[in-house]
């Protein structure tokens, strides 16, 4: 799989998180790693452990996008568009290799495909703040 890819599959699991209960979120996981049944055991791994970390950090994730989001709250966020800054907050602040450009590009990319058109231009202003407060 390629990253995109990865992130994509990602991004499904995190888009239930607020639709669950902790405990549910665990089943889902583990129900979406067994739908990647044939793809490589190193990419449903590095898939289960980024999601664990970014859910285990999920509360410092929202507090950045929402310090970020200048006359937004999260509340007021599309489910999707949060799912998708999620992971790419957690790049930019917590993943050293992964470029603050790669975690932005990639996120609109995926906001293209599963965001209205207007959440492009908001989800890559908010995460070039993000990236930019941590120079």
């Amino acid at each position: 799989m390629l990253r995109s890819q990865v992130r994509e599959e990602i991004f499904k699991i995190l888009f239930r998180v607020p639709f669950m209960e902790h405990a549910q979120m665990e089943e889902q996981i583990v129900f979406s790693l067994e739908e990647l049944e044939g793809k490589s055991e190193e990419n449903r791994n590095y898939i289960n452990n980024k999601v664990h970390a970014i859910l285990e950090h999920i509360e410092e994730i929202d507090d950045i996008i929402d310090n970020c989001c200048e006359g937004w709250n999260i509340g007021r966020i599309g489910k999707a568009e949060i799912a998708i800054m999620r992971i790419a907050v957690y790049e930019i602040t917590m993943e050293e290799e992964v470029p603050d450009s790669v975690a932005i590009n990639e996120a609109v990319e995926l906001s293209k495909i599963y965001c209205d058109e207007d959440a492009k231009g908001f989800i890559n202003a908010v995460l070039g703040k993000v990236a930019r407060r941590m120079e």
